[in-house]
């Protein structure tokens, strides 16, 4: 149980590392906010949500 829940905090770490670099080496415009609801998106998929992301951002804007 406890490993499982180490392995869950690190997968939110590491998604929201993700976003976070992203967002360091992209310009202002398409930046994609740091919210709960990206995190949790990143921290279940993967770096394909981070992708998806990207091209919603890219489309609708």
């Amino acid at each position: 149980m406890l490993r499982k829940l180490y392995r869950l905090l690190q997968r939110l770490v590491v998604g929201f590392l993700m976003l976070y670099g992203y967002n360091l080496l992209v310009p202002a415009a398409a930046i994609i906010p740091i919210n709960i609801i990206t995190v949790i998106l990143i921290t279940i998929f993967g770096l394909p949500a981070l992708l998806f992301l990207i091209i919603i951002r890219v489309l609708v804007y």
